[in-house]
This record gives structure tokens, sequence and C-alpha cells, in this order.
């Protein structure tokens, strides 16, 4: 049975859309993850045969193939309506000619990987931890990937992963405790390649755990078959963050997806990226992390968009992302408030950005406000030849003294 929801749709449900845009493929086919990704949408001639596409569409395709290749799964491509350029999916996997554009902001590699890569493919910039390029293909491509300069295969860089190097390297460095696997993503690889990669990086006895990133179980639902979650679950401890920006994007094989993984015992959690027009907007978020915690998975982080070259349309301000956050503290459960964080530009790494709810600090007190604005103090306990006066509530005047 097809099953579609109206553009306007606000995507509180967890909804099927299978199969869609191929409605003679039989379920056990659709259902195939590699059938997904032989299948999937790379041609502006496939988009035009589904999309009405606009001109900034059109021109970005054929613009496109020398950045970062198009390439959507029939599962994900069901969630793109027909004549909506400016739909919240639709921004995220499908060019456009603002891509082309220049801003005096733009890096290549915002988040400064290559300059903190000791050999190819491992990144090490905090002390304790490594992220580890092992691919540099996805199930789809998000038009704002970090990494659009090695993603895809038809970037500027080329991705050139020495495996044994990367392992003689984590030998050696006792101080690796966390190893990060990421890319491209590894979830597109054979159950056996995976099982042999996590065995490999188990063997290293100061390694304490592993996690995955992976966009695999949004694009690519069909993938985490019960085979695979056995997989997985063989290398405990194992942690696994996943990538959702928009509500609608939680369909029912993405729901059904998740819950197998959180069912093989893996702790989930979900990296948003603030996106223009995408989820920048207290609404949208809260929605989605409310759907987040019903697929068992914690709401992680919101990343400000990273500087990357062809981003700017789909970049929001900070203060927006601080905007959201505020209306998420103490208005809906904690569990459901991630952490913004912006990723300093140039390899300075993850960032906090909060609302200023410390309005006054030093050794005898700190003064505060909570989400309903209302201001308290509290005793710096740690001198201990302070007397306190007892914790009360101050008024609004106490912001401009």
């Amino acid at each position: 049975m097809i099953t579609r929801v109206s553009e306007k749709g606000d995507g509180k449900e967890f909804v099927s859309h299978a199969p869609g845009f191929w409605p003679n493929t039989a379920p056990e086919i659709w259902n195939d993850w590699k059938w997904q990704l032989k299948n999937r949408v790379t041609s502006l001639a496939q988009l035009e045969q589904h999309l009405d596409l606009s001109d900034e569409e059109r021109s970005g395709v054929l613009l496109s193939g020398d950045k970062l290749a198009l390439a959507i799964t029939p599962h994900f491509f069901n969630l793109v309506p027909r004549s909506n350029p400016e739909d919240p999916i639709r921004r995220q996997v499908i060019p456009r000619v603002e891509e082309i554009w220049t801003s005096p902001y733009d890096m290549a590699d915002p988040c400064g990987e290559d300059s903190h890569m000791p050999v190819p493919g491992l990144v090490h910039r905090y002390p304790d931890r490594v992220l580890f390029l092992v691919t540099d293909r996805c199930a789809s491509y998000c038009r704002y990937c970090t990494r659009s300069r090695v993603v895809s295969g038809v970037g500027e860089q080329e991705l050139h992963t020495n495996f044994e190097e990367a392992f003689r390297y984590l030998e050696s460095h006792t101080e690796v405790r966390d190893v990060l696997l990421s890319g491209g993503d590894a979830l597109i690889f054979s159950d056996d390649k995976i099982d042999k990669l996590l065995s490999r990086l188990r063997a290293i006895k100061h390694i304490e755990f592993l996690r995955i990133g992976t966009r695999v179980p949004i694009f690519l639902p069909q993938r985490i078959t019960p085979e695979l979650c056995a997989i997985l679950a063989k290398h405990h401890p194992l942690w696994m963050s996943v990538h959702v920006n928009h509500p609608r994007e939680l369909t029912m094989e993405v729901k059904q997806a998740l819950e197998r993984l959180a069912n093989a015992g893996i702790p989930l959690g979900n990296q948003s990226v603030l996106l223009n027009r995408v989820n920048d907007n207290l609404e949208t978020m809260k929605t989605l992390v409310h759907k987040l915690l019903m697929c068992r998975v914690r709401p992680y982080y919101i990343y400000q968009c990273d500087l990357i070259n062809g981003s700017s349309h789909l970049r929001t301000s900070v203060a927006k992302g601080i905007e959201i956050i505020e209306g998420l503290r103490g208005h809906t459960t904690g569990y459901a408030v991630p952490q913004y964080v912006i990723d300093a530009p140039g390899g300075g790494g993850k960032v906090p950005i909060n609302p200023g709810y410390i309005l006054y600090h030093d050794n005898e007190k700190i003064v505060i406000r909570n989400y309903e604005g209302k201001i308290f103090e509290y005793p710096e306990t740690g001198n201990e030849n302070v007397q306190f006066a007892p914790q009360r509530e101050y008024h609004d005047e106490y912001l401009y003294s």
C-alpha cells in the first residue's frame, strides 16, 4: 500500500512512502538494500522524470558534477514532493545553482581535518579519540557535506585511507581510547567487511569503545538487517550517531531500523545540522527531537552549518540556533534538548553555544537566569571564608546593574 503525505504535513506521524515513485516494485525487491543502492537517482533525466525542477535546481544539477555527486536512494527520494523546490527534504539532497556561489567565509576544509591527519584517513585532533575515514562513499549525498572535497569521488581531493598504516598508528598511540568510524559511511560496507574492520580495532587493547557516524538508517533503512545488528552487537561497547535534520525523515521504516539497532544494545544519538529553510525554526526542531525520542534516539548535537564551499544558501544565523535552544530548554524534557555547537573554523573542535544563563560570577556567588527569565543567586561554596546570604530571587533590574 502506498501512503503519501501532503507537502504541508508537519511530520509528526511515522509514515511509510513505499514504493512511491517505484509502484511496480515488489516488496522483497524494495526491501533489498543492495537494490536501493543500485537504483539511486543520480542524473538530471531521472530527476525530471519525477519532479518539476526549478531553474535553480536544473542549473545546480548540471554544474554539480565536479563538486559533489548527485545520489538519492529510492527510499529517501519518495520523501521529495514533485512540485515544491523549497521543500526542506528537497533542499538537502537536490543540487541548486547557489552551490557555485562564493562567500568570503567559505572554506574547503572548514574543520581543519587535513592538518590533523597523521596518516592518510585518520584524523587525530582530540587527545584521546580519533576520526577514522574508512570510505568516501555514502548512500545519498547531502548538499552541505562537510567533506564534499573528498566525498562521492568527484570533489577536488581524493581520499586514500591507508588502513594498515592507520592500525599501526592506533597500536602505537595508547592514549587513544575512542575511535569514530565515518567517511563517507561505513554502513554501506558488506557485513563481512564491517565485521573484519571492527574486529581489527577491537584487537587493539587500549581502544575502549567504538562509534559509527552514519546517515544510512535514514537514507537506507533496509540496510539495518538483523544480521548486521548481530555483527555490531559482537563489538560492544559500540555507539552510533545518526543524522536526522527534519521530522519527515523519520518514516515508519526508519523508526523500525533505529529500534532494531537499539534492541541490539547500541546507544543512539542524533546529530542535526541547522539549515536555512529546513529546520531553522522552533516548532520543526521540537517535533524532530520528540520523534527521535520515540525512536529511542537521544538528540545529541545541533551543529551550526560548517563554512563549507557552496553552502552559504543553507547556512543560518547563530542567533537562530540560540533562539531554538532557548525555546527547548525548560519547555520540554531535558532528554530532548541537544547541545548546540560550532565546529570552530580551521580545526578548533566543537565549541558549545548556549543562551546567556550566567549573568554574573565572582568568587562569592553566581547569578543565573532560568528558562522563564527569573533570576537567582547561588553561593560560590569553594571559598570557605565568605559568608553567604540565603539564595533568593532577583528582580529583572539585576540584569542592568
